[in-house]
């Protein structure tokens, strides 16, 4: 058989692996402590959020739009967090790098839509802080709590159908070559890229989902903040712009801790100056970072949500004493 007719073949032979092997973090030095670190980040990020949900959720003053707003990021880090953590490290400490074509794709799905969903969240907290500083007075009629819930809603079925319908063209692709995933998990870039034939419609989908999911939601959140500019300028008195302003520095700094690793990732690679590894570890520690970070942020930086943790730790200390106080009574009678 000549050499043309053996590629015509391959070409037309359609092979779907029984398994794709996640190379990723196997030749980065001093690993093993890495795996420390990311069950440290795991746990805190676990009792963090999981803390800021209940809070908000047993707290009636904070039942607001934006609370609901911020409980939903809370969720959205959970869900994260749990998709990426605890398969990396059942990936690389226990050897199971083999992972089976099914498990690789929803693997591929919660990773992403998850991490979408991440990216649109802080979308919605800067949509809140617009319309509460550039219009105060119909801030109450115009963000309700319903109208917060069902954004909120159509944000993760948006989310939901394009990831799928992402992943779901990957089953379109042959895998005649090689099966190693050169990442942390079965990521959809290093996947497709492994593909034999034609893989412009999954190229695509992955730019169409880096534009939705990161620069949209980025330039949309840059235009509130410069909308937001705006309105401080009006604002008469230097204390009420300053007032004004301290409502939005908690979230700048949740953007800033999701966006400016990713931009920097960005810009290596386009710059060629990036090594695999280099990728590999921003990318998982962009992924597991700031969901660690996003509850202590909104906490500290928030006066609601601490005077609501003032309030709930008096309450528990003197439900604590009234328990004390019948156990004496109780044994003295």
């Amino acid at each position: 058989m000549s050499s043309r007719a053996t590629a015509f073949k391959m070409n037309n032979t359609f092979v779907r692996p029984e398994m794709f092997y996640i190379s990723g973090l196997q030749d980065m030095p001093f690993v093993n402590y890495f795996y420390i670190f990311l069950v440290v980040v795991y746990i805190l990020t676990m009792f963090s959020n999981i803390f800021v949900i209940v809070l908000i959720y047993l707290e009636q003053t904070l039942h607001s739009p934006k609370y609901f707003a911020v409980s939903q990021l809370a969720f959205a880090d959970l869900c994260a967090t749990t998709a990426v953590i605890p398969k990396v490290i059942d990936t690389f400490l226990f050897n199971s790098n083999f992972i089976r074509y099914d498990e690789c794709l929803a693997n591929m799905f919660f990773v992403h839509c998850f991490t979408a969903v991440q990216s649109l969240s802080l979308a919605i907290l800067a949509y809140d802080r617009l319309l509460a500083i550039c219009f105060p007075l119909q801030y109450h009629s115009i963000n309700t709590n319903s109208r917060m819930m069902l954004i909120i809603f159509s944000v993760w079925l948006f989310t939901a159908v394009v990831i799928f319908v992402t992943v779901i063209l990957i089953t379109r692709l042959s895998f005649c070559k090689s099966t190693v995933i050169n990442s942390y998990f079965c990521d959809h870039g290093p996947v497709y890229r492994l593909a034999c034939n034609d893989t412009s419609l999954n190229f695509i989908m992955a730019f169409t989902n880096i534009v939705l999911f990161l620069f949209v939601s980025l330039a949309f959140i840059l235009f509130t903040y410069l909308a937001i500019g705006l309105a401080l300028l009006k604002i008469a008195t230097s204390e009420g712009r300053q007032k004004a302003l301290k409502t939005c520095t908690s979230h700048i700094i949740l953007v800033a801790v999701f966006y400016i690793p990713l931009a920097v990732t960005y810009l290596m690679e386009q710059m060629h100056m990036s090594n695999s590894n280099a990728r590999i570890l921003n990318n998982l520690l962009s992924a597991t970072v700031p969901p660690i970070l996003n509850p202590v942020i909104y906490t500290l930086k928030t006066e609601e949500m601490m005077k609501s943790i003032t309030k709930y730790v008096k309450r528990k200390q003197v439900q604590n004493n009234m328990y004390k106080l019948y156990v004496k009574c109780t044994l003295m009678s």
